[in-house]
This record gives structure tokens, sequence and C-alpha cells, in this order.
């Protein structure tokens, strides 16, 4: 009978699994420069190395998080350029977080010419728990706001040169309950776009240092 997965065991097994793929010569990905391709390869491959030890309710990307059972989302994304997309769902993701943890492998790719291989060499595996997934200059600068008294019209006007995607009424919304709710200091780059763009090389800097941001591998 197959375990229960558990956030533990998944954070275990993540660092097992870089630890293996970084020693895999990959001849389907020889060449390919798509983040994309690759990205879908490792979440696909780490899947399947789960499935066959662990039950657990299955996600994607089309779907929604890749572990809903979990509350977990899997991010894979190069070093050379850490950064993803993520389905935007509110303008208060940026300031409370985008609801799940993140668990970020980070891969550094290299061309064997000889062999016609690939080696993925994952370079960094992270885990964000999700008090910790808003975006770091926007939380940073609501803490700095409510040391020095802000009222509701100091942060409307902060949520406005912020440019989040807000109407007045959700502006208002979200300015009460920042009063009344202060957010925790988050550690990824949210940009604003159709689809958030998650950036995380702070996450890379800050991981195993801050409260929240795991190193795993």
């Amino acid at each position: 009978m197959k375990t229960k997965l558990t956030i533990k065991l998944l954070k275990q097994e993540a660092a097992i699994f870089a630890k293996r793929e970084s020693k895999h010569a990959e001849p389907s990905l020889y060449g390919v420069d798509n983040g994309k391709k690759v990205g879908t390869y490792l979440e696909h491959k780490f899947r399947g190395f789960l499935q066959r030890k662990y039950n657990y309710k299955e996600g994607s990307s089309a779907k929604g998080i890749d572990f809903p059972g979990l509350r977990v989302d899997m991010k894979v994304t190069s070093f050379k350029q850490p950064q993803s997309s993520c389905p935007f769902k509110s303008a208060r993701q940026k300031i409370y977080g985008l609801g799940y943890s993140v668990l970020v492998f980070v891969y550094l790719k290299q061309d064997h010419r000889k062999t016609s291989k690939c080696n993925l060499n994952i370079k960094h595996v992270i885990f964000v728990n999700k008090e910790r997934t808003a975006d770091f200059q926007t939380t940073t600068g609501i803490a700095k706001l409510l040391e020095n008294e802000a009222n509701q019209d100091d942060i409307i006007a902060f949520l406005q040169d912020r440019m989040l995607p807000i109407d007045d009424i959700q502006a208002h919304s979200l300015a009460d309950e920042i009063l009344s709710n202060p957010p925790k200091i988050g550690y990824l780059t949210i940009s604003n776009a159709l689809q958030w763009r998650l950036q995380y090389s702070r996450v890379i800097a800050e991981a195993g240092s801050v409260s929240g941001v795991q190193k795993i591998s």
C-alpha cells in the first residue's frame, strides 16, 4: 500500500529527486532552449517519481496547482532567468500571498555535443510557505506605512501608486483589511500582467535565512 504524501515527505522526495536528476543524461531535451518544455518535462518526471510511492490528489497547471491536497504548487525555472507565470486571481495575492505554498526547482541546463544529451543540474530546491508568497516591495512598503501610522487614504494612495489592478471599491476594501490585518512580508517579486509573473531571485538569495523560505537542496 502506498503512503499518503505529506508536505514533509514532499520536501524530502524533492531533495532526493533533485540529486538524482542532476546526474541524469537526457537525450530528448538536447538542444532544446524552451523553458516551458523543460519545465513540463521535470514536472511530469517528478510527479511520476512520487506516484510510485505515494497516494495524493493530483493537479496540473491547466487545472490549478500541482498538489491541491497539500496546497502546494510546483514551479520549475531556469537558473539564468528564475521566473515563471502564475494564474491571476486577484490583486489581493500581491499583498496576502498566492493562497498556497510554492516548491521551486531551479535548474541549469548543459548540453553535451559528444553524447547529444543534456544534464539538468538542479541548483536549488526551495519551499516558500504560502504566508511568504506575497510581493516583497508591496508588503515592505505597506509595513513602512503602518509603522508611520498610515490611515486609509495613505494606504489607498500607495496601492494606486503600485498600479495594482483594482478599482476604487476594491482599493477601499483592501485598505481597511490591511489596517485591521497587516500582511506578512512576502519574498516573491510579482509583476502585473494578464497572468502574474513570479520572479525568484530573492527567494534564492534568502532561502534558509528567513522564516518561511526553506532551502531544501
